[in-house]
C-alpha cells in the first residue's frame, strides 16, 4: 500500500516515542501518576504499545486496529498529563503553559489517527 508522507510520520512518531521508553525510562518513570502501580512495568508496557501500534500501522490488515489503539492510548495517556499539572515535581520543571498546551495536543494527535480510518 502507498502511504502519505504525514502518515508514515506519524507511524515513526510513535516508533520512536516507545523506543524512548526503554532508552531513557527514568524521564516516563517520574512522570507517573502515584495511583498508578508497578510504574517500571507500565512504562515499558506503553512503550512496547507504541512501538507495535506504529509498526501495525504499515499493515492493511492491522492499520484500522492500531489507529483504534492509538486513540484509546492517547485518551489513556491524559491521564498523565493532568497529572503532570498536579505538582511542580510531577511536572518534570515543565513550564505550566507548555502542560497545558500539551492537552489540546492529545486531541490534535488523536484527530489525525482518526483522519486515517
Amino acid at each position: 500500500m502507498n502511504y502519505p508522507w504525514h502518515f508514515i510520520l506519524m507511524s515513526v512518531m510513535y516508533i520512536i516515542a516507545g523506543i524512548f521508553h526503554f532508552i531513557k525510562p527514568k524521564a516516563y518513570l517520574r512522570i507517573m501518576p502515584r495511583y498508578l502501580p508497578s510504574h517500571i512495568a507500565l512504562v515499558y508496557l506503553s512503550g512496547l504499545a507504541e512501538i507495535v501500534l506504529g509498526v501495525s500501522l504499515f499493515f492493511p490488515e492491522t492499520k484500522d486496529l492500531a489507529i483504534y489503539g492509538i486513540i484509546l492510548m492517547l485518551l489513556i495517556f491524559l491521564l498523565v498529563h493532568f497529572y503532570m499539572l498536579s505538582s511542580k515535581k510531577a511536572g518534570a520543571g515543565i513550564p505550566n503553559w507548555m502542560l497545558l498546551l500539551r492537552l489540546p495536543l492529545q486531541f490534535v494527535l488523536i484527530w489525525w489517527a482518526y483522519f486515517y480510518l
